[in-house]
């Protein structure tokens, strides 16, 4: 039941007591000269809002609780209202609006709650306590309903999938109270290029490029926020298309013949490419369908920073002579295709052969180094010293001490030399 502010006022003057009364008399005598003091006697006895009522602010969905404090209230009634729809919700003791989110609560006749679980947006507003004193005593307090954000999805951009150098035009809708605040930014972080400059972030609603590049690829996050938590974020994914293009590392390489060689290209299409090798016959080899141990090895690899990257290997297992050539890595997808040539070449193996080091470890050799000694000795040396001391290292090498015994050839050795430079 709904009751209107002029049928209220009417029923809370007929709840007025008779200590209205009271004031009536002290005006007739007010000439007597005592009239005024009274009045506000009376006045200090009548009932009053001990505290103003403050006001509030809750989130959508949760409980609110309006305060009225009156002091003095005695006979005096209560009553709450609505005062934009002009609509009575209570009267001292009962609950007059059928709204069955409203209750009512008192404590000793001087603090009256007001509860409204579950606010609604249209709870937002002014709400006042009125005591039925003559003349009406009131308060006001202000109830704000605020909303978190939330993005429209009807107005909103949904994932994208446009040409490159085309022009591309982002939005983003999203409704709370207060009104949300939009911005757009990179789910990877990267800086967006806006209007010619690299940005973190684009405020607004709308985020348009122009000219979008594979550059431009990537998850892009539409954010709202009002200061109502929680913020809220959607995703739109931003594909742009181009045919393949191709970069060869090395366009000339060089293996042996038993030599395992790996050849590279690199790769940038969306849609994704199919990449395959041919050899210089013309033979195909399709990238992953390679089995180890055969001759060939085909494989690719994603790009380390960019989707749209692959790379191309083609590995080559025990070159021979025929494996050597032209080999090209070839790239499609359904906006064109391109390919790139390497040229495989031969190179000579290399030497196995070690430089041999003397060795004074032989009783062969010590006796050869004693011949050619014995011939130089012939010049003018000492035969029998040198003798002697090549006797000296034979004994030494039949001992077990092997390290002393070439440390002694070594000695030797240098000996004879420089005996033979002098003679």
């Amino acid at each position: 039941m709904i009751i209107s502010l002029s049928a209220f006022f009417i029923l809370m003057s007929a709840m007025i007591i008779d200590t209205s009364a009271f004031g009536k008399k002290a005006r007739n005598i007010e000439t007597n000269g005592i009239g005024k003091d009274e009045e506000d006697s009376n006045d200090d006895l009548m009932p009053r809002f001990a505290e103003p009522i403050p006001n509030v602010t809750v989130t959508i969905g949760r409980d609110a609780l309006l305060v009225c404090v009156v002091e003095n209230l005695k006979g005096f009634k209560v009553a709450w209202v609505r005062v934009d729809t002009q609509t009575i919700l209570s009267i001292h003791h009962n609950v007059i609006t059928q709204n069955p989110r409203v209750s009512l609560s008192y404590n000793d006749h001087r603090s009256w709650y007001l509860h409204i679980k579950k606010v609604q947006e249209t709870d937002r507003g002014w709400y006042m306590c009125q005591v039925n004193t003559d003349p009406m005593r009131s308060k006001k307090g202000y109830l704000q309903v605020v909303v978190p954000p939330s993005i429209v999805d009807r107005d909103t951009s949904t994932d994208m999938v446009v040409r490159e150098a085309a022009n591309v035009t982002l939005t983003c809708k999203a409704a709370g109270y207060p009104e949300p605040y939009v911005m757009w930014r990179r789910e990877d972080g990267v800086n967006i290029n806006f209007n010619g400059q690299n940005v973190n972030v684009v405020d607004g609603e709308t985020l348009h490029i122009s000219k979008v590049s594979r550059l431009h690829m990537g998850i892009y996050l539409c954010i709202a926020s009002n200061g109502v938590e929680p913020s809220i974020s959607k995703q739109v994914s931003l594909r742009v298309q181009f045919p393949p293009e191709l970069t060869i590392p090395n366009q000339l390489e060089a293996a042996y013949i038993g030599q395992d060689v790996s050849l590279e290209c690199h790769t940038e299409a969306y849609p994704t490419s199919i990449n395959y090798w041919t050899t210089e016959r013309g033979d195909m080899i399709l990238s992953g369908m390679s089995v180890l141990g055969e001759k060939y090895e085909a494989y690719t690899k994603h790009g380390e920073d960019k989707d749209y990257k692959r790379h191309m290997f083609l590995k080559i297992r025990k070159v021979n002579r025929t494996d050597f050539g032209s080999y090209q890595c070839v790239a499609k997808n359904s906006l064109g295709e391109t390919g790139g040539q390497i040229k495989l070449e031969e190179i000579p193996a290399p030497s196995t052969t070690a430089a041999s080091t003397p060795a004074f470890d032989d009783e062969n050799t010590i006796k050869k180094i004693d011949d050619e000694d014995s011939s130089t000795a012939s010049l003018g040396g000492s035969s029998s010293g040198i003798a002697g001391a090549i006797s000296g290292a034979e004994s030494l090498y039949q001992s077990s001490n092997y390290t002393a015994t070439l440390s002694l050839g070594c000695i030797l050795l240098s000996f004879l030399y420089t005996f033979k430079f002098r003679s």
